[in-house]
């Protein structure tokens, strides 16, 4: 690999943020293949594929909104504005993709390590979107909790929604990541 991808690879990487204001174009279907390619490159110990991608369209988002609105209330919300106010999350961007974590009961294989690759294989998704050209932001919140809405999308009790990811186009120019000092998070380890 030469040296100009390598660089084209990390100022990706780098510059990979969370984006809460989304507009159209989302990405088309072959857009979104490319990216859940990517995603199932991740990490994942003994093959277990753990990570599920569920795509709700532009038109399935008010259908969706009254099943957030459901779980909400699963989980004990009574109070009407928010149950309206989750109802319209969905429209916070054109495309929605719920990751989903199946889990699996393995003897080599513990529960966290499967969750950490549903979690790496998010950052491929989201890497691979920015590469061409669009933006995300990765959430959850309470409703990501509601057994309800994990039956509605066929999961069992202990297995998660690990997110919903909102995809679309940046609506503004948003200011470049500032460089961290990696000093503070890297330390060689060294024997007492």
């Amino acid at each position: 690999m030469t040296d100009s991808k390598i660089e084209i690879i990390h100022h990706n990487i780098h510059q990979r943020q969370s984006i809460g204001q989304l507009i159209e174009p989302a990405p088309n279907t072959q857009q979104l293949e490319k990216a859940v390619q990517a995603a199932l490159t991740a990490p994942d110990h003994h093959r277990l594929k753990p990570t599920r991608f569920v795509v709700v369209t532009p038109e399935q988002r008010a259908a969706f909104g009254e099943y957030l609105a459901k779980a909400l209330a699963d989980l004990g919300e009574t109070e009407p504005a928010q149950l309206d106010r989750v109802k319209q999350h969905p429209f916070r961007a054109p495309l929605l993709v719920l990751a989903l974590t199946t889990i699996q009961d393995h003897p080599k294989v513990p529960h966290f390590e499967q969750i950490l690759s549903t979690g790496a294989a998010i950052q491929n998704f989201l890497l691979s979107l920015q590469a061409q050209g669009f933006a995300s932001i990765w959430r959850s919140g309470a409703v990501v909790e509601s057994n309800w809405l994990k039956q509605q999308l066929g999961l069992k009790e202990q297995d998660l929604i690990s997110g919903i990811i909102y995809v679309g186009t940046a609506a503004k120019a948003i200011a470049p990541r500032a460089e961290i000092e990696s000093q503070d998070f890297l330390k060689v380890w060294q024997a007492i």
